[in-house]
């Protein structure tokens, strides 16, 4: 198969791994997409990070394509009902970023618990602030998983270590619960959580914390969203804070990212964002839960292993 890579950032294990099994692989990672279109009818799959929208104008100029290979977790951005029409296979990687988000999460959670981004911005300014700081225990707390699949299960393996209770609910799935969590409805999460942590696709969820949502919540509680940005009506949001339904959010994404998550200038973006900013009761980080140097070669690796076995190519052991 001839591969066309069109992101010039992935680990570099998944083409070794597809040329050591006899395909072509060729990095096109700063061509424009006019360029791009004109080179996909010689190409049978394709790898891509968020650079395009893989949309029917792409999928149609590839007549050949058999695979879209989506480095990362989100596929908002793919066309996923056309390409199933056309018999196109999609693959991405939960898997490769599990761990990292996971770790991630619960570093961000513990930011917020323990004040610890406003008590280093104090200690830097000279100021030596200790009660207005005092943290909470997480293990007295009830955290509430919202999206039970990669990085869910393994933020609930995490927070296991800390004594707190977990509880879990996915919309999409039956028989969930594990011994890291029980699974709930999402009334019965509301009743109980004191955290809720967010781990589910952008497809289905655009504002899934509005504020019906967030008033619907026994208990104020701290917001931890490490999946997509637009799952959050940020100005919801904010006025959950202000209201004290809302103790605390933890951001590693937010509603105004563009698709590529580099095309952003904080100081232009509307006031609910840089209320965020200026908040002492926020933490923000800039879509990097799935990042780490161990999560690109997983990345790599799990992409590479789709995409073998759905084609039931005879490999060489990369282990």
């Amino acid at each position: 198969m001839k591969v066309i890579f069109l992101d010039k950032d992935a680990h570099p294990f998944l083409r070794q791994a597809l040329e050591q099994d006899g395909h072509t692989v060729d990095l096109h990672c700063t061509c424009d997409r006019a360029r791009i279109l004109e080179l996909l009818p010689q190409y049978d799959g394709l790898m891509i990070r968020s650079r395009f929208d893989v949309d029917r104008e792409l999928l149609d100029a590839a007549r050949r394509l058999k695979f879209v290979a989506r480095w990362g977790v989100g596929t908002d951005h793919i066309d996923l009902d056309y390409a199933r029409k056309r018999g196109i296979r999609v693959f991405n990687s939960p898997e490769g970023s599990k761990h990292t988000v996971a770790e991630h999460t619960v570093g961000m959670l513990l930011m917020l618990l323990n004040h610890l981004g406003r008590a280093d911005r104090q200690v830097r300014q000279g100021k030596w602030v200790r009660r207005e700081n005092t943290g909470t225990e997480l293990q007295y707390l009830t955290v509430g998983i919202i999206g039970y699949g990669n990085m869910g299960q393994m933020t609930a393996r995490r927070l296991a270590g800390f004594g707190c209770k977990v509880i879990a609910h996915d919309r999409f799935r039956t028989d969930y619960g594990d011994d890291y969590a029980e699974a709930v409805s999402l009334e019965q999460l509301q009743q109980a959580a004191d955290v809720v942590s967010l781990h589910i696709f952008l497809e289905g969820n655009h504002n899934y914390v509005n504020a019906r949502w967030i008033n619907s919540f026994a208990k104020p509680f701290y917001l931890i969203n490490t999946a997509r940005g637009q799952v959050v009506h940020t100005a919801d949001l904010v006025a959950g804070i202000k209201a004290n339904k809302v103790l605390g959010a933890a951001l590693d994404v937010n509603e105004y990212e563009e698709q590529s998550f580099v095309k952003l200038n904080p100081d232009e973006l509307p006031e609910p964002y840089q209320y965020l900013r200026r908040s002492d009761r926020t933490v923000l980080t800039p879509h990097i839960a799935g990042w780490s140097v161990e999560a690109e070669e997983g990345h790599a690796r799990t992409l590479y292993r789709k995409i073998t076995e759905a084609f039931a190519q005879t490999t060489t052991n990369h282990a």
